[in-house]
C-alpha cells in the first residue's frame, strides 16, 4: 500500500503561504506608511497621487517665490516710506526759506544733505539684486513687474501660472506725464528720468513753474533740469514754485507707497492661501495612499499570531502523517 495524499499537511502549507503573503504586504505598509506605494497596489490612486505630488511641488515653488516677493516688497515699501519722510523735511526747509532774514545758504546745506540721503535710500533699497524703487538700463518701464502667484491645473490637464502685478506699473498711454512716475528714481541713460518721482521734470511742467525743477537728476538726458535748492539769489516766487513741485512729488510718492502696500498685502494673502492649498494637497494625498498605521500594526500582530498557530498546525499534521506512515510500515 502506498500513502500519497497529505491533505492536512497541504492545507496547513496553503494557510501559511497566505499568511506569509499578507504579512509581507502588511509589513511593507507599516515600514513605508503607504498602502499605495506603486502602481500595482492601486493604479488609479497611484496616478492621482503622483499628479498631486507634482502639483504640490509646483505650489511649493510658488510659495518660495511669494516669500521672496514679500521680502522685496517690504524693502521697497520701507524705502518709499523713508523717502517720503525725507522729502517732507525738504518741503519744510523750503517753507522756512520763505521767512525774511533766513540764511538760505544754510537752509540749502541741509537740503543737500537730505537729497544725498534720498539717493542713498533709493540705491540701497535692493533685495537679492532686485530694486523696485530705482530703475536703470536693465529695466523696461513699459512692462509691468510681475510675481508668480498661483499654479492652476484645469480639467483638460492643461496648467497655468498666474501672476500678481505692480498696479501702478502700467504702460503709459499717450504723452508721458507725472502720473507715469511710478518709481522714485529713473536712472536710465536712454530717458530723462520721467519714470521717477524724484527725477521727473513733468511735475514742474504741469505746475507751470518757470524752470524744470527735479529733486534729483537722473543718469539720462537732464538738459534744462534744475535740482531743487536755494541760494541767496533765489526769489520768493521761485521758492514757492519749488514748494508746489515738491508737494506734487509727495502726492505721487504716496500713490506709489499705497500701491506697494496693497501689493504686499495681496502677496501675504496669496501666500496664506498657497500654504492652505499645500496642506489640502497633503491631506488629499494622505487619504489616497497612506496606510492606517494603527490598523496595520494590529493586523501585523494578528498575522504573526496566525503564523505561529499555522506552524503549530503544520507540525501536528506532519506528526499525524508520520504516525500513520509508521503504522503501515509495521504491517
Amino acid at each position: 500500500m502506498t500513502i500519497y495524499r497529505r491533505t492536512s499537511v497541504d492545507a496547513a502549507l496553503y494557510v501559511l503561504r497566505d499568511i506569509g503573503r499578507d504579512m509581507t504586504k502588511t509589513q511593507r505598509q507599516v515600514s513605508t506608511g503607504l498602502r499605495v506605494e506603486k502602481a500595482s497596489d492601486n493604479g488609479a490612486y497611484w496616478a492621482i497621487s503622483s499628479t498631486l505630488r507634482s502639483d504640490q511641488s509646483a505650489q511649493s515653488a510658488i510659495r518660495d517665490a511669494l516669500g521672496l516677493a514679500a521680502a522685496t516688497m517690504g524693502v521697497a515699501y520701507t524705502a518709499v516710506d523713508s523717502a517720503i519722510d525725507l522729502v517732507s523735511q525738504i518741503k519744510a526747509k523750503l517753507v522756512a526759506a520763505t521767512e525774511s532774514g533766513v540764511d538760505k545758504e544754510k537752509v540749502n546745506a541741509d537740503i543737500e544733505q537730505l537729497k544725498d540721503q534720498l539717493r542713498s535710500v533709493t540705491q540701497s533699497a535692493s533685495f537679492n539684486g532686485d530694486n523696485w524703487v530705482a530703475i536703470d538700463d536693465s529695466d523696461d518701464p513699459s512692462k509691468p513687474r510681475q510675481i508668480p502667484a498661483s499654479f492652476t491645473r484645469f480639467s483638460d490637464g492643461s496648467v497655468r501660472v498666474d501672476t500678481l502685478s505692480y498696479e501702478v506699473d502700467l504702460a503709459p498711454v499717450g504723452s508721458t506725464s507725472s502720473k507715469d512716475a511710478r518709481y522714485l528714481v529713473d536712472d536710465r541713460t536712454t530717458g530723462s528720468g520721467e519714470y521717477g518721482a524724484l527725477t521727473s521734470q513733468y511735475f514742474a511742467t504741469e505746475a507751470g513753474a518757470s524752470q524744470n525743477y527735479v529733486m534729483l537728476k537722473g543718469a539720462g538726458n537732464s538738459a534744462g533740469q534744475v535740482e531743487i535748492g536755494v541760494s541767496s539769489s533765489t526769489t520768493e516766487d521761485e521758492v514757492n514754485e519749488m514748494i508746489t513741485v515738491v508737494d506734487m512729488m509727495l502726492n505721487q510718492m504716496t500713490t506709489v507707497g499705497s500701491a506697494f502696500g496693497a501689493l504686499e498685502t495681496r502677496i501675504s494673502m496669496q501666500s496664506d492661501f498657497a500654504q492652505s492649498l499645500d496642506d489640502a494637497f497633503s491631506r488629499g494625498i494622505s487619504r489616497l495612499v497612506d496606510a492606517d498605521m494603527e490598523e496595520q500594526s494590529s493586523r501585523l500582530r494578528a498575522l504573526q499570531t496566525q503564523q505561529q498557530l499555522g506552524l503549530q498546525s503544520l507540525n501536528i499534521a506532519n506528526a499525524s502523517y508520520d504516525t500513520v506512515r509508521q503504522l503501515f510500515q509495521n504491517l
